[in-house]
């Protein structure tokens, strides 16, 4: 006879192994745990009313709360759920709380003299707001109560908990920070996907040099620092430290390629001979995989040999030199997609019309929407009307950042200078047959002539007067100058084209500013530029690049912010974001390890996740001025992604002398 199946309650009771009262063992300890990240972690709850705790069997209870709900105050989930910001204020942030909440997780790490050591490791949620003694007193509580061979360090989730702990003493709670933690951990996750290729390792850049020619897109390229002119391939992994916010994770998320660190790739290599080897290479956010395939697979061409974007026809007609305030999104077509997003960033902080909380308005379940967090993120107190949230929020984002000053060349100078030169125009011809035939043996050939006719054909003398009436000072009274590219191929949703297309940063008079923009032109129709539109259905005949042109404003720090958690899709708190000292070219083109953080831009607070090349942590005053940045961020993403309002962004900005933000890019950032 058939045994009847359990309901889920009743086999949950029987599964259910989680420990009220007692000392953890070693033992207890892994038979309770799951693994998070390739770390065994436990739940645990201190119960400061019953002076207990319990140790939560984490395949029973994946949530604090809903335990303390259900099983400690008798309450039903429906309940729960109607009252969830309430009672997650009670757990996380009342700082005469019953209930502690945190996590246990089971670390190594090798010693001087080479013997592993292992450690645990208690950390609370990063929304949570306990003070220095609650921290105290949660540490202390638990130490009693752990095999005393184990050492136990209490991880501060965030920068407040890290300034409250400042005034207690090491050696009453030793601790260790996040990237502490992590920075030096042998794998990491950057971008999620699985890939089946050819791992092709690469030790130097000269030896990826020179066997690049030779690589498809079957191929899986391993390397310290893979290069930004990276052709498209079917997986990246990198060997040494780099940031998620990279130009070639960028791309990876926008290519939908596997992409992580693994320091000891080397090893692996030289272990089980995977150079050259077929693998099949999977990451995600608790695992990475390599495994050795026995035989080289049946592979079918990548998806995207079949992805098209569309392009909207550009508009060639002869428009104004125009200040990037004067612009709004519907420019792209005429000035390039980054000049026209810069001039819709003006307009919404000048206007402060547009409405940037629809992020907070969609549906959390079981949260009907998270306006009560943005209005405590925005200072107002109760229960603010829609309009009242609405202005609070535009003039929040007003006064936390500015936009660019600057103007912005149209499509129709390019197109004027083209039909200048016969030249080019032959030469072009030869690329657009090249590319109706598939000869990818003289693509290169072609562009890379077609390159240097652009660089040294003369600018026609009205195209050279409508450049240099833009500006009103005269060329020798002008300062430095920057000159970026504004194609309608690039800032697009699936085609971020980052790092593709050139800027020229330091120019000064007005002949380094006609070879700057004719550099900025002829970036279109580098060998990787038009190699990777093609592949994705973009026409050359649809193609145009505007310019912008702005002056110099020095950085004291600059870097990039994405509206998201580049390595936990589902998040929907977090944004991430990098900085350096100087301007924020050097965080995405990796030419140093930046400071990395995350802000929780609905419960509030931050955290370091690495201190990069730096050493050092920004001041607490510089920390909480990029949670301002980082909510504004957020807020900006309810009007660039309209309608999609839950599509991040990408940010590049910068801290001038004067300590204002000013954003320099706003783009779709590639998921």
């Amino acid at each position: 006879m058939t045994a009847p199946l359990l309901t889920d309650a009743a086999a949950e009771r029987a599964t259910d192994r989680t420990v009220v009262g007692g000392n953890l063992s070693l033992p207890l300890f892994r038979t309770l745990s799951g693994v998070l990240a390739g770390h065994p972690y436990l739940k645990v709850v201190v119960d400061r009313a019953e002076n207990t705790w319990h140790l939560l069997d984490t395949a029973a209870h994946p949530f604090h709360v809903d335990y303390i709900a259900t099983r400690v105050l008798g309450m039903d989930i429906a309940r729960l759920d109607a009252e969830l910001d309430a009672f997650n204020a009670s757990v996380y942030m009342d700082p005469g709380r019953r209930f502690l909440l945190g996590v246990l997780s089971l670390h190594t790490d090798e010693e001087s003299d080479g013997r592993e050591r292992t450690f645990l490791v208690l950390e609370t949620t990063e929304a949570d707001t306990m003070h220095g003694e609650l921290l105290r007193f949660f540490y202390e509580f638990i130490r009693v109560r752990v095999d005393d061979r184990l050492p136990l360090l209490l991880k501060p989730a965030n920068h407040g908990q890290e300034e409250e702990l400042a005034a207690i003493s090491e050696l009453r709670v030793p601790r260790i920070l996040s990237h502490e933690l992590f920075g030096s951990r042998a794998r990491t996750p950057l971008n999620p996907g699985e890939a089946t290729g050819r791992l092709r390792f690469f030790r130097t850049h000269e030896q990826y040099a020179a066997a690049e020619p030779g690589l498809g897109w079957a191929d899986i390229v391993a390397m310290p620092c893979l290069p930004d002119d990276i052709p498209r391939v079917a997986g990246f992994l990198n060997t040494a430290p780099i940031t998620p916010l990279s130009h070639t994770n960028v791309l990876a998320s926008g290519w939908g390629i596997p992409n992580a660190i693994v320091r000891d790739l080397e090893q692996l290599v030289e272990k089980d001979g995977l150079d050259g080897a077929w693998v099949r290479y999977r990451v995600r956010e608790d695992q990475i995989s390599l495994e050795r395939l026995d035989h080289e697979p049946a592979l079918r061409a990548p998806t995207w040999h079949q992805q098209r974007i569309r392009l909207e026809p550009p508009l060639l007609q002869d428009v104004p030199v125009l200040s990037l305030h004067r612009l709004r999104h519907a420019d792209r077509d005429r000035y390039g997609t980054k000049a026209a997003n810069l001039g819709e960033l003006h307009h919404v902080l000048d206007s402060r019309t547009a409405d940037l909380t629809a992020f907070y308005g969609r549906p959390r379940p079981p949260r009907e929407n998270l306006y009560p967090h943005l209005a405590a993120r925005l200072g107002l107190s109760g229960t603010p009307s829609a309009d009242e949230l609405r202005a609070r929020a535009a003039e929040f984002v007003a006064c936390a950042v500015s936009a660019p000053e600057g103007v912005a060349l149209p499509f129709a100078l390019q197109q004027r200078f083209l039909a200048s030169s016969p030249a080019l125009q032959q030469g072009i011809g030869k690329l657009k047959m090249a590319l109706e035939l598939d000869a990818t043996d003289v693509l290169d050939a072609l562009c890379l002539q077609l390159q240097h006719l652009i660089r040294h054909t003369p600018v026609p003398e009205p195209v050279t007067r409508r450049i240099t009436q833009a500006f009103p000072a005269p060329a020798t009274s002008r300062g430095r100058l920057v000159v970026r590219s504004s194609s309608n191929a690039e800032d697009l949703p699936g085609f971020s084209a980052a790092g593709v297309y050139d800027s020229v940063t330091a120019v000064h008079g007005t002949g380094e500013l006609l070879d700057a923009i004719r550099q900025v032109w002829a970036s279109l129709l580098s060998p990787r530029s038009v190699r990777l539109r093609h592949q994705v259905g973009i026409s050359l005949d649809d193609t145009y690049m505007g310019v912008i042109i702005q002056e110099y404003v020095p950085a004291r720090l600059g870097g990039v912010l994405v509206t998201c958690d580049p390595t936990r899709r589902e998040d929907f708190r977090n944004v991430y974001l990098n900085c350096s000292p100087g301007s924020p070219e050097q965080v995405v083109d990796g030419s140093v390890l930046p400071q990395q953080y995350l802000y929780n831009t609905v419960e509030g607070g931050g955290r370091t996740v690495a201190l990069g090349s730096w050493g050092d942590s920004l001041s607490a005053a510089t920390r909480a001025r990029l949670a301002d940045l980082s909510l504004t961020g957020r807020l900006l993403q309810s009007h660039f992604s309209a309608p999609d309002v839950d599509r991040p962004l990408d940010i590049e900005w910068l801290m001038t002398d004067r300590g204002d933000f000013r954003l320099v890019q706003i783009r779709p950032y590639a998921l």
